[in-house]
């Protein structure tokens, strides 16, 4: 296993990974990632923002981070934080438990740059990722509406966000 930046040669595949999850999210919830921009995604390449595990030579999974965050946390923005974005798993990895992964890595990279939190979000009140994310280690913050949700993907909008942290020891 090996984590490291994607690449503009991983885009294709980034978004196959994101149609993959969003098809999964259509057969269980009501809420789902709409089609992604890739300039969001070149973006985030382009800033070595966007990650990817690989095993075997194949993407496992894709998540993108910041370091800020202010229409999802808002006041809570201010507080230095790694925050992670869209964890997508090739289905061929699935029950690996890549989340582990990512937490393990996250926690190191928050450290690395100064951070005492790692955050993450997901919209709606999704029991199923809130009882995963709590067991690997996130506080569950609640259901929060957000005030602004105009630069936000369409999936935020009108809707509530589960907010979970995880102090960095």
């Amino acid at each position: 296993m090996h984590i490291s930046n994607s690449t503009t040669a991983d885009i294709a595949e980034i978004f196959r990974l994101y149609e993959s999850a969003t098809a999964f999210q259509k057969t269980r919830y009501t809420l789902h990632w709409p089609k992604f921009e890739s300039s969001l995604v070149e973006t985030e390449i382009n800033e070595n923002r966007q990650w990817k595990i690989t095993i075997d030579g194949k993407t496992a999974c894709v998540w993108a981070t910041t370091f800020d965050d202010p229409q999802i946390w808002e006041e809570k923005n201010a507080d230095p934080s790694v925050y992670i974005h869209r964890i997508a798993t090739n289905p061929e990895f699935k029950g690996q438990n890549m989340v582990a992964q990512i937490v393990a890595w996250a926690k190191e990279y928050a450290k690395a740059n100064g951070k005492t939190y790692v955050r993450l979000d997901t919209v709606g009140p999704n029991e199923g990722l809130i009882n995963h994310y709590t067991k690997m280690g996130f506080e569950f913050l609640g259901l929060y509406d957000l005030k602004n949700t105009d630069e936000l993907p369409a999936h935020y909008h009108g809707n509530p966000v589960s907010l979970f942290e995880l102090l960095v020891k």
